[in-house]
C-alpha cells in the first residue's frame, strides 16, 4: 500500500539490476544504485540487501524460486512520488476490501462502476462480489457498464457519461485497462459540468468542462487496473473519435483519487493484453529518457522504472500468472509513467503509437512492438548517450538500445512486431505518414531529438527493417 502500507517484498536474482561497470561511468550512478536522499523527490526506490535468513531455495516472501540465489530488495514509492490529487496507491491489496474501505472514507452513496467486459466476472455474479455488495448495500448507482471500446471509443464513453449523470453518481470506480481508466476521468468531468437537465454528453461538452477556471471539485475516482497500461497514473484522458482520430482532455484534476493494484484482476488476461501493456511501460520509460525536455531527475526515475519492468517482465513470460512479478511491474510502470508525466508528456513514440492505434484499430501494445524500436533508431545518433543508459537498464550496455527493445518485444507472447502482422500495408502507411506530416510535424519535431524534414523521413522511420537495428 503506497504510501501508508509496506509493499510486498519480491525475489530478484543475485545479478545486479544494472552492471556496476556500466553505471560507474554514468552520471546517474548514485541516483540509480545508491538511492536518493530523503529530500529528493526523484527517489523512486531503494535497495536493502541482506544475507541473513535467506532460504536456500532463494525465496524471498514468495512461493516460487526465481534463481538459486536471491537478494532481498524492498521497493517503495515514497509519498512525494504520489502526484497531486491522488490520495494513495495500494499495491497487492485485495481489491474488494480496499475499494469498500476507500468508498467508506469518501462517504459515497451512489457508486458508478465502469469495467472491461473481461473484468465483469470478478465484479458480479454472487458470492459477495464487488458490484453485488454495492447493490446489497443500496450503493450501486446504475448497472455495471461494460461498453467502453478499445482506445476509449466515443460512443461508449458518451453513453457511460449519460448513465452516470442520470444516476447522480457521486463516485466513479473504473476496473480494467487504459480506455476504461481514461473514460472514468472524462465521466467525472461530465458529472461536474454545468449542463441542463437531460442534456446529452458530447465530446465538445466534456472538453469544455475541462477548460473551466476555476475548476470545481470533481467526484472521486477509484482506479483498479487489470493491465499495465498506466492511464490511471496520469491526468490525461484519451478518446478515439468516430473519425478514427485521437482526441481527449487534460487537467490536473483528472488524476484518479485512489489506485488499487491487485493482480487478481489480471487472472486469465490474454497474452496480447498482459504483455502488450507491459511493453507500454518500456515505451514510457525510453520516451522519458530520450525526451528533449527531460532532466536528470526525470531520466533517473524513468531508468528505475525500466529496470524493474525489464527484470520482472522477462520472468513473467515463463510464469504469466505470478502475482509478485505483476505487482513489481505495476510499481515499475507507475514510476516510469510518472517520470514521463512530469514535464515531458507525451514522448514521440507515445504520440506516434497512439495515432497509429486510433487510425488502424491496433492494440497499443502491438503498436509499441512495431514502432518503439524504430522510433528510437530514428534519433539514435542524437540521443546516443541516453540510449546507452537504456541499454544498461535493459541488461547489456554493449548492444544498441533499439535492438534490445526489438529483441525484448520479440519474446512477448501475443505482441506483434511488423505492420503486416496487423493488416497495415505500404499504401496505408504512406497515406498515414502524409497525414502526420501535414497535421503534426511541428509537434513531432518538438518531441524528437532529431527533426523530420519531410513525410519521407516519417515513412522511413516507420518502415526501417527491424533486422537492421
Amino acid at each position: 500500500h503506497i504510501p501508508a502500507h509496506p509493499f510486498q517484498r519480491a525475489a530478484f536474482p543475485a545479478r545486479p539490476i544494472l552492471s556496476m561497470k556500466v553505471l560507474a561511468r554514468s552520471p546517474l550512478f548514485g541516483a540509480l544504485i545508491l538511492g536518493f536522499s530523503s529530500t529528493t523527490t526523484a527517489r523512486a526506490f531503494s535497495l536493502r540487501l541482506t544475507t541473513a535468513q535467506l532460504p536456500h531455495s532463494g525465496l524471498v516472501d514468495s512461493d516460487k524460486s526465481f534463481s538459486s540465489t536471491a537478494i532481498k530488495m524492498s521497493l517503495s514509492i515514497p509519498p512525494e512520488q504520489i502526484p497531486p490529487g491522488m490520495k494513495a496507491v495500494r499495491v497487492g491489496s485485495p481489491f474488494l476490501h480496499a475499494a469498500m474501505e476507500e468508498l467508506s472514507s469518501f462517504g459515497s452513496k451512489k457508486v458508478f462502476v465502469l469495467a472491461n467486459r473481461s473484468s465483469a466476472k470478478f465484479l458480479e455474479g454472487g458470492d459477495g462480489k464487488f458490484v453485488d455488495s454495492l447493490r446489497a448495500k443500496g450503493m450501486l448507482a446504475a448497472p455495471l457498464f461494460t461498453s467502453i471500446g478499445m482506445g476509449g471509443g466515443e460512443e461508449g464513453l458518451l453513453s457511460a457519461a449519460d448513465d452516470a449523470r442520470a444516476a447522480e453518481a457521486d463516485v466513479v470506480v473504473t476496473v480494467g485497462g487504459g480506455a476504461v481508466q481514461d473514460a472514468g476521468k472524462l465521466i467525472r468531468l461530465w458529472l461536474s459540468a454545468d449542463a441542463a437537465d437531460g442534456e446529452k454528453a458530447t465530446v465538445k461538452g466534456i472538453q469544455a468542462a475541462s477548460n473551466r477556471d476555476p475548476m470545481p471539485a470533481l467526484p472521486p475516482q477509484i482506479a483498479m487496473p487489470n493491465s499495465f497500461a498506466m492511464a490511471e497514473a496520469t491526468h490525461v484522458a484519451g478518446i478515439t473519435l468516430k473519425s478514427n482520430t485521437k482526441s481527449g482532455a487534460a487537467h490536473k484534476c483528472l488524476m484518479p483519487t485512489v489506485v488499487i493494484y491487485d493482480p487478481a484482476l489480471s487472472a486469465g488476461l490474454p497474452d496480447w493484453v498482459r504483455f502488450g501493456t507491459a511493453l507500454r511501460g518500456v515505451e514510457h520509460a525510453v520516451g522519458a529518457v530520450t525526451h528533449p525536455k527531460a532532466d536528470d531527475d526525470i531520466r533517473a526515475r524513468a531508468l528505475n522504472g525500466l529496470t524493474i519492468i525489464n527484470e520482472n517482465l522477462r520472468k513473467l513470460v515463463d510464469d504469466p500468472e505470478n502475482q509478485t512479478l505483476q505487482s513489481n511491474i505495476f510499481v515499475g510502470g507507475f514510476i516510469a509513467i510518472r517520470a514521463l508525466n512530469t514535464g515531458c508528456y507525451p514522448a514521440l513514440g507515445h504520440l506516434v503509437e497512439n495515432q497509429y492505434s486510433a487510425k488502424f484499430d491496433v492494440h497499443q501494445g502491438s503498436c509499441s512492438g512495431i514502432l518503439c524500436a524504430r522510433v528510437m533508431a530514428h534519433h539514435a545518433e542524437k540521443s546516443e548517450g541516453f540510449q546507452k543508459l537504456i541499454s544498461a537498464a535493459l541488461g547489456d550496455d554493449g548492444v544498441p538500445a533499439p535492438r534490445l527493445v526489438r529483441d525484448l518485444a520479440a519474446t512477448l507472447p501475443g505482441v506483434k512486431s511488423e505492420h503486416a502482422d496487423v493488416g497495415v500495408n505500404e499504401e496505408m502507411l504512406k497515406e498515414f505518414t502524409k497525414w502526420i506530416f501535414e497535421t503534426s510535424v511541428k509537434r513531432y519535431n518538438n518531441l524528437s531529438p532529431k527533426d523530420f524534414g519531410s513525410k519521407e523521413d516519417i515513412y522511413e522511420m516507420m518502415t526501417k527493417p527491424l533486422a537492421e537495428l
